[in-house]
């Protein structure tokens, strides 16, 4: 039946099933079905709506997380070695402007570009989680007496910081103006855009102070901070699988894209995140420290490299390569990132957002 009617008292209405059919079907990632409302259903990329409804129960806030242990530490004579210092320094300095260049980067290319709702939805969320981290950052600095001034510093001034912003918000600014997303080339564009923020940026460079910051807390030193990077680090997972999701809807809806002239390219892209991630580890640790080698951390941000290449159906940089820090592997391995500290996440899910959606509902 093409057509249903429904009789309410002496009025009838008739509802087109064939066009509403239609309507789900000219959705697409970009150059959809073009309409002045935000209509979710009926939902084509259910996987999105999934990934929504996980980001949404994950919520937290920063301001519940205890940091009198952290500033004990922090004014402490003997609590801390320099290094330690320097570290969560490098890592708010770093993340306070990375955090932001992320979450504009969202709003304004790519959920811009998409065009179906239920992807605007989730990118809305993205974004939103990005603000909170940006949010904990700020909290940080506060609790612990930092100038934000050196913050802003640090960011302007530490080149290995400005190199690795430079590096992201270099293809990010050519595409903040109208671009034909028919051609080829500028789709091409929008698919490296979401490859860099969602494999090189957080899926790649986030990890190497991620390690740190973590490596200091298992040894017993800032746990309110800890605690605010581990929540982050569960966000950073869905936002990886969102933008790896987004990427291989984009490319089987236009296999246009997938030359092997850009699967090089890609690759390539990758190899600079990681040579400047390099860099970065380097001036995180200018000296060794107890748990903290830059030879490790370097090593460990090529065996994340390549799982991020090979979640996107590319080659790896080095194959066979091993993760050298096996402890990590317990407190943020990809295989296990989906479930990192499970369960002290459920405390801030609601009970209602714990059920799981079953694409037979939707």
């Amino acid at each position: 039946m093409d057509t249903i009617q429904i009789k309410v008292g002496e009025r009838s209405f008739t509802l087109d099933r064939e066009k509403a059919e239609a309507a789900q079907v000219a959705k697409s990632v970009i150059n959809g079905r073009e309409t002045m409302t935000f209509n979710l259903l009926p939902l084509k990329y259910t996987w999105a709506y999934t990934l929504y409804r996980t980001m949404k129960a994950n919520h937290w806030e920063p301001e519940d997380i205890p940091m009198q242990r952290d500033i004990e530490q922090w004014r402490s004579d003997n609590d801390l070695s320099d290094v330690d210092r320097w570290v969560i320094r490098m890592a708010i300095g770093y993340f306070s402007a990375a955090e932001g260049i992320v979450g504009d980067n969202i709003l304004h290319v790519v959920r811009e570009n998409v065009t179906a709702s239920e992807l605007k939805l989730v990118l809305g969320r993205h974004a939103h989680e990005e603000n909170i981290h940006a949010d904990s950052l700020l909290y940080m600095i506060s609790s612990l007496g930092i100038n934000p001034h050196e913050c802003e510093a640090m960011f302007e001034d530490v080149p290995t910081i400005k190199r690795k912003n430079e590096f992201v918000t270099r293809i990010s600014q050519s595409m903040r103006r109208d671009i034909d997303l028919t051609k080829t080339e500028n789709k091409q564009l929008l698919a490296r855009n979401i490859f860099m923020f969602g494999q090189c940026m957080e899926g790649t460079q986030f990890y190497g102070l991620f390690g740190m910051v973590l490596s200091l807390y298992r040894q017993g030193k800032f746990p309110g901070i800890g605690q605010m990077f581990s929540y982050t680090l569960r966000d950073e997972s869905n936002h990886i699988e969102l933008f790896r999701q987004l990427l291989m809807e984009l490319v089987d809806e236009n296999p246009d894209i997938w030359t092997s002239e850009f699967k090089l390219e890609l690759v390539n892209t990758m190899k600079e995140a990681v040579n400047l991630e390099k860099e970065f580890i380097r001036d995180c640790l200018p000296v060794a420290a107890v748990g903290l080698s830059a030879e490790e951390f370097m090593q460990y941000i090529d065996y994340i490299a390549d799982r991020r290449l090979e979640g996107c159906g590319l080659p790896a940089m080095n194959p066979g390569i091993a993760n050298p820090l096996p402890w990590l592997a317990e407190m943020m391995d990809i295989k296990k990132e989906k479930n990192f500290f499970e369960g002290r996440v459920t405390e801030y899910q609601k009970s209602s957002a714990l059920n799981a959606v079953d694409d037979d509902e939707l």
